[in-house]
């Protein structure tokens, strides 16, 4: 970005932060169970369930909508049921606000769950604090590494596009979305030379409507949701 538009960036990001309401996260259990192929039967007990685990920042808090069941993690572990057949376990741990580093040292503590798929949502807050690619990756890497030894796979989701938030002007979101693309290539690289870790590009996200949306137009709604857990279900192997 050109350098001389950088006071117009510092502008818009203190209105930004100053206009932009505070949701909060979601309420209800941070454990739950899908019945297999979540279409409303009476589940069985039986132990074939598939274990899903989603650890981080505001996205994985559910920051957005009302409960779990309609936030990511409860829309992925819907579409895994219908999906594969069987029955989804969850388990969520997040964070409004929570950086990389924070979910390092404080949240991956409490996530001491076994998963078959742990989805670990992060980056926004690193890009907003302009944290550097490199501080990025030392922490991506760590949380990774660590979740491996607790999961058969992880998922990294890509930083959805600032270009598309409407709560961002459009010089703010473009400065954002090339920080974003940055940490990205990070990512892509650390999740590439992790045989047990999958990065998953939101670009084909795009574009979204307003729908995609909560109220503060930074959030998804339950829709935007429901749209990038599919998006990302339909990246994972079957089961």
């Amino acid at each position: 970005m050109n350098p001389l538009l950088l006071p117009v960036v510092a502008v818009q990001g203190m209105r930004v932060r100053s206009s932009t309401e505070v949701l909060p996260p979601a309420s209800g259990p941070l454990t739950g169970r899908v019945p297999a192929g979540d279409d409303g039967a009476p589940d069985d007990t039986s132990d074939d369930a598939l274990r899903l685990g989603v650890l981080g920042e505001s996205t994985a808090a559910g920051c957005g909508v009302d409960s779990h069941a309609e936030g990511f993690t409860g829309c992925l572990a819907g579409e895994l049921a219908a999906r594969t057949g069987r029955p989804v376990t969850w388990e969520v741990v997040g964070q409004h606000g929570a950086t990389a580093r924070r979910i390092r040292y404080r949240l991956l503590p409490e996530f001491d769950g076994k998963f078959d798929t742990a989805v670990l949502l992060a980056g926004v807050n690193d890009v907003l604090s302009r944290r550097s690619p490199r501080d990025w990756g030392d922490d991506l890497a760590a949380v990774i590494d660590e979740l491996t030894t607790r999961a058969g796979r992880v998922v990294v989701p890509g930083i959805p596009a600032f270009r598309a938030f409407p709560s961002l002007p459009r010089t703010l979101a473009r400065f954002l979305d090339e920080r974003a693309q940055a940490l990205d290539e990070v990512s892509r690289r650390v999740c590439g030379e992790r045989p047990g870790a999958l990065w998953v590009d939101s670009a084909e996200l795009l574009p979204v409507g307003a729908d995609f949306f909560s109220r503060d137009g930074f959030h998804p709604s339950g829709s935007g949701y429901r749209r990038w857990a599919g998006s990302v279900a339909g990246k994972l192997p079957s089961e």
